[in-house]
């Protein structure tokens, strides 16, 4: 069973155009901000995936080309990462968190021949898990710098106590930037009873089996669990180091 769902066409376009246009009526008569905002943004969006579209029709074609857009999918999302965690240059190092979280879940996949080494599959979970685990990463790594900054009295109290710099870090570090977990678990635990993802959706989409869809679903979940964890695992450890850090206020050693 094939899916004729959003065929690209007159009817796709003359919808899309609709939507946005009452997206920008609203935006006018809400007083939500500039009506041009949703317009803008979906014209951004369509440019975008048409460029990847093209982009991904070439280079899906071969296993170097697929893993050469991987590479360049890894190098933007550390800088994102980095950028989002405001740790200036010391952010490089959360590329070896991104490393550590994708560098586990991929290989497994592969090896068990559960993914297999095609570019048409590989992109698109590798893409699925290195944008899970930026978030994660991004996102524990801000809320472990905050709070070291933010309780520094604590860590403090800690390193008088005799604890290493990295353990009086930890102290403050480890319950914070654990929360970055929390999406990705509750994302798991609410799955066909709060929200149906997109991995669930296209396969069915385009195959018409639920039961191929829900396996295709559960191994993306758990893979981004997986993905998830290791990352920040490595991203908390990096911010209690001081390796990863932020200018002015680099812990003491």
């Amino acid at each position: 069973m094939t899916s004729s769902l959003a065929n690209p066409g007159l009817a796709l376009f003359v919808l899309c155009v609709v939507m946005v246009g009452c997206a920008a009526v609203v935006y006018r008569f809400a007083g939500l901000g500039n009506p041009l905002t949703a317009p803008w943004a979906a014209a951004r969006g369509a440019l975008q995936l048409a460029a990847i579209s093209l982009i991904l029709a070439a280079a899906l074609a071969h296993l170097w080309s697929s893993l050469l857009v991987l590479a360049v999918m890894f190098v933007a999302a550390a800088v994102t990462a980095g950028r989002r965690a405001r740790a200036g240059r010391s952010a490089a190092w959360l590329a070896v968190a991104l490393g550590c979280g994708v560098g586990v879940v991929l290989p497994l996949m592969l090896i068990s021949g559960v993914v297999p080494l095609q570019g048409v599959a590989l992109v698109p979970i590798g893409g699925i898990m290195l944008g899970n685990a930026m978030t994660a990463t991004a996102l524990a790594a801000k809320r472990g710098l905050d709070a070291i900054d933010l309780r520094r009295g604590e860590v403090e109290a800690g390193l008088s106590l005799g604890f290493s710099v990295r353990d009086a870090h930890m102290e403050v570090v480890g319950p914070s930037a654990s929360d970055a977990l929390l999406p990705g678990l509750d994302q798991t635990r609410t799955v066909g009873l709060v929200t149906l993802p997109g991995a669930f959706v296209g396969v069915l989409l385009a195959t018409g089996s639920a039961v191929q869809a829900g396996a295709v679903q559960i191994l993306v979940l758990v893979g981004v669990l997986l993905a998830q964890t290791c990352a920040v695992a490595v991203a908390i450890e990096l911010v209690a180091r001081g390796v990863v850090h932020r200018r002015g206020s680099r812990p003491m050693r």
